[in-house]
């Protein structure tokens, strides 16, 4: 492994001065213990995984930096965000999975953390788990349902987010569209931005922009990840052990990591990244199936793709690259079927059978004629074979849509929720009939903070009337009219290219 056998070498040049300077760097640090007693933990693959935790406490804050930033509230004592981050073994490469915090799994028998209490094993979204077991029970959790054995644990809370990125100088993000965020405060035109600590808390936070909630929050999570590392590998200070030790000391303040981690892993780190670019960095997030799960007692949550994450985690273990740009990503020869079957993750994140309710034990109505309703849908999404998926803003299923059926012809509503469900759109799959007379032109009715989302939606329905409807919320209401004759295909103008979806830094930070 590069980073290791470059260390030695790093650390004795780092004579007189030099190696005064670099000594100590994790003496600040918060420590917690994991990995305590973790029993049947996956087989250690190749290169280095960091499982990087952010947690909204915000004790630390002052009370200037708490009404400027919009920083009030309670915190919720659980993970905000979750990234695992995974470095090859020839230190060419950092590959980072975001993993929706929102995400179905399940939790073993356990003590809970902060009142002691017994649990039996449970269903909940994944940032529960912080809250329940804290940072042990977080990573066992992360490696059961990944496969993947986590060799760092690196959590940050928003102080030592804002002081980290002030240390660097402000990080530069660019945005193709105006960003808007009532709860946050974030109000970006598009164009180029210099953010300092503060504004870039603002900007990762938000997830009140337009209908991709959380997953448009990753993403732009991603995109501040990579201009954060533009502006560590451009500025020198990765060069410079005087300004390393500054920005180190300054980050690590104020994170909390376990024993392993200290002064020889982040010289090695160092001297890792002395040759990244942002083209060295490869960002993804965790696949996800159409529909969500609902959980009783806990709401909804997010599933992934039981075959591509499982393919996604296994590229990790093996240390290939998620793109092209790196590489190809074939994998491995396949070992035996007996390997294999040990080898699979145990993950809960596929949730329940699809069309019941997790505890419960009660189907989804309507099952048995779900072949006839997908077959009339597919024909109203393809009415016009000839005609391409239009390109639009934002991804339909990042959209969520209610559907009401304005007229009186019975079934509309239904057509159209199946039409734009096979089309891609979250919709609700349970129409509502409205009040009133017959509805002559079809309306989609939106909240003006998810207008992007409106238009996309819009897209999908020729010759539809787009109305604003203050403090509607991110739901987008689809009031059907007996103008509607068919659902237009539509797709992401950006859609992901490549096997995992991932992209590389350089193709998002500023040029």
């Amino acid at each position: 492994m590069r980073m290791a056998t470059t260390l030695s070498v790093l650390v004795l040049g780092a004579g007189g001065i030099g190696h005064a300077v670099m000594t100590s760097l994790d003496t600040g640090i918060d420590r917690v213990d994991p990995f305590k007693d973790m029993k049947n933990r996956p087989s250690a693959g190749h290169g280095l995984n960091l499982l990087l935790v952010g947690t909204d406490r915000r004790d630390k804050i002052t009370e200037e930096e708490r009404q400027k930033y919009r920083l009030g509230g309670e915190p919720c004592n659980c993970t905000d965000t979750v990234m695992l981050v995974h470095l090859s073994a020839d230190g060419d490469r950092a590959s980072v999975v975001s993993v929706p915090r929102d995400s179905y799994a399940e939790l073993p028998e356990h003590t809970d953390a902060a009142t002691g209490k017994r649990h039996e094993p449970h269903a909940v979204k994944l940032n529960a788990a912080y809250a329940e077991g804290g940072p042990h029970l977080t990573v066992s959790t992360v490696e059961r349902m990944t496969g993947v054995k986590i060799s760092h644990y690196l959590e940050v809370d928003f102080t030592s987010f804002m002081k980290t990125v002030d240390a660097l100088g402000g990080v530069e993000i660019c945005t193709p569209r105006a960003l808007k965020d009532s709860y946050t405060g974030l109000d970006l035109a598009p164009g180029t931005h210099s953010m300092n600590g503060g504004q870039a808390l603002q900007y990762v936070r938000s997830r009140h922009i337009d209908g991709a909630a959380d997953l448009g929050r990753m993403q732009r999570q991603q995109r501040f990840l990579a201009a954060l590392i533009d502006r560590a590998t451009s500025s020198g200070v990765l060069l410079n052990p005087v300004r390393f030790k500054e920005v180190s000391s300054t980050m690590l303040a104020s994170v909390r990591a376990d024993a392993g981690f200290g002064t020889e892993q982040l010289l090695a780190l160092n001297e890792a990244m002395r040759g990244f670019s942002p083209s060295s960095s490869e960002f993804t997030s965790v696949p996800l199936v159409g529909d969500g799960v609902s959980v009783k007692g806990v709401g909804a949550t997010v599933k992934w793709d039981p075959v591509k994450s499982r393919e996604l985690f296994r590229a990790l273990r093996e240390d290939r690259p998620l793109t092209s740009a790196h590489g190809p990503a074939a994998p491995r020869p396949a070992a035996s079927p007996a390997a294999s079957e040990a080898a699979a993750p145990q993950s809960a994140a596929a949730g329940p059978e699809p069309g019941r309710e997790s505890g419960s034990g009660q189907e989804s109505a309507g099952q048995g004629e779900s072949a006839k309703r997908g077959e009339q849908a597919r024909k109203d999404a393809s009415a016009t074979p000839a005609v391409s998926a239009e390109p639009v803003a934002v991804r339909p299923q990042d959209i969520r849509v209610q559907v009401y059926n304005g007229t009186r012809t019975e079934g509309l509503g239904k057509r159209i929720d199946d039409a734009l469900h096979a089309t891609g759109f979250n919709t609700t799959r349970t129409p509502l009939n409205s009040d009133g007379p017959d509805l002559r032109r079809t309306v989609v009715m939106y909240d003006p903070r998810w207008d992007l989302s409106a238009k996309s939606l819009a897209a999908a329905l020729p010759g539809s009337e787009l109305r604003a409807v203050s403090q509607q919320g991110a739901t987008l209401k689809v009031m059907a009219g007996t103008d509607f004759t068919a659902v237009r295909p539509v797709r992401a103008q950006d859609a992901p290219k490549g096997r995992f979806g991932a992209t590389t830094g350089d193709q998002v930070v500023c040029r």
